[in-house]
């Protein structure tokens, strides 16, 4: 159990790291990004204008038993492979 939530802290704060260096970059993106609560989310779940990334790591990843439907696992340390695969201006939301 304590592995879990070390694991899961770990991944937070990893993917905190990555909106930050996202944002330091692109310095002439403008700064739409924000955090999102459940309530928040739950109404645009399925949206075509929305993607929800899992950016859990390895086993985190394969090993879970609650998956979020229609969230995409990206790899959290190779952004560089997949981040153009999405149009610029969609809502990119990371957990």
């Amino acid at each position: 159990m304590k592995k879990g939530v070390v694991a899961a802290g770990l991944t937070l704060l990893f993917c905190l790291f990555l909106v930050a260096a996202h944002v330091v970059a692109q310095p002439q993106a403008q700064d739409d990004s924000y955090f999102i609560t459940r309530d928040e989310l739950k109404p645009i779940l399925g949206s075509p204008d929305m993607t929800l990334i899992d950016m859990r790591f390895g086993r985190d990843w394969t090993d879970a038993t609650l998956k979020i439907k229609g969230a995409v696992h990206e790899d959290p340390m190779k952004p560089g492979m997949w981040i153009d695969k999405y149009p610029k201006g969609r809502l990119l939301v990371f957990y």
